[in-house]
């Protein structure tokens, strides 16, 4: 018995246990190996790809207690499923708990994976009720549009979608097109450490709408700063928008696009699409040769057409659906 979920739950042979460290990380990646092709996974993908034992250890890594918030399905001893629960609070003060689960295709069907839903929105209510959330919590849970077994399972829990994610890929960054002309007195460069908040500002500032993003402190900002591929314009003294892209740490050869942001009075000026060529120049002469990014298809500027005349092309739609905690 683990956490209030017995045993019985699964069929005869397999069962639950904890998350053991180093130990388990070969196996869980040899998990998510076996879901590519039933799934559909876009190995390749930034928003959630094919993980290697080392990315998993490094996930795991940032999870808070893993031992417990983190669980293997065993059959016979081998790890043939986990599911993983972490949480975080948005900027209209939701704190969502979110549980993702991976289960091999050839055991599914028996219930193994209503079992591991049970199991974790059974540990998110203890967590919060640790945590003294009840009031502002809600469970989420996540799956690719590919990934018809987990969208099933998730609707028969009552689970329903609130928005999702589509993410492009541009193939060939030799291809990128020639940037066009600037507004007058507008002038683009990269970011230097002085421009750090002020590139802050202007990414936090253009999601108008706090609903479904999460908090971003200006720490976190600085933390994790990459600026090697990161552009800005500024009119006067007065940065009007940027592009922070990076190189893919574990792969060399991709470039992600993880924000382009223009200021509101700026916008339909052609400066996003400056900005965001700039930007792929600079991942082309980092070394890549690929670019992905993802975008909310709700998104109200419809900033996917941009991505798309400069030759970004649809890949997969990632979608993210929440249940009430009650």
């Amino acid at each position: 018995m683990l956490d209030g979920t017995a045993g019985q739950d699964l069929p005869v042979g397999f069962g639950f246990r904890p998350y053991r460290g180093d130990e388990d990380h070969d196996a869980m990646a040899a998990v998510r190996l076996g879901c590519v092709e039933r799934d559909r996974v876009d190995v390749h993908s930034v928003v959630e790809g094919l993980p290697t034992a080392a990315e998993i250890d490094e996930a795991s890594a940032k999870l808070e207690e893993p031992s417990k918030n983190q669980i293997l399905v065993v059959l016979d001893g081998s790890v043939v499923g986990y599911s993983t629960i972490r949480w975080w609070q948005e900027r209209d003060d939701t704190w969502l708990y979110l549980h993702r689960g991976y289960l091999l295709p050839e055991h599914r069907g028996q219930g193994i994976g209503s079992a591991m839903l049970s199991w974790a929105e059974e540990r998110i209510r203890q967590v919060v009720k640790q945590h003294g959330t009840t009031r502002t919590a809600v469970i989420g849970a996540n799956a690719m549009a590919s990934e018809q077994d987990a969208t099933a399972l998730l609707r028969a829990a009552g689970y329903r979608r609130v928005f999702s994610l589509v993410e492009l890929e541009l193939g060939d960054l030799q291809q990128v097109p020639e940037g066009g002309e600037l507004p007058a007195g507008i002038r683009t460069g990269p970011i230097g450490t002085s421009h750090y908040r002020a590139a802050w500002r202007t990414v936090v500032d253009s999601y108008t709408d706090p609903g479904f993003t999460q908090r971003w402190p200006f720490q976190d900002f600085v933390d994790t700063a990459d600026p090697a591929c990161w552009r800005a314009a500024w009119n006067g003294q007065d940065m009007v928008g940027v592009a922070l892209c990076s190189i893919r740490r574990h792969d060399h050869t991709v470039g992600e696009v993880e924000e382009l942001s223009v200021r509101t009075d700026q916008r339909r000026l052609g400066i996003g699409r400056v900005l965001l060529l700039d930007g792929l120049r600079s991942l082309r002469d980092q070394g890549a040769t690929t670019a992905r990014l993802f975008t909310g298809t709700a998104n109200p500027h419809r900033s996917y057409d941009l991505y798309e005349s400069v030759g970004f092309r649809r890949r997969n739609e990632h979608v993210r659906y929440r249940k009430p905690l009650a």
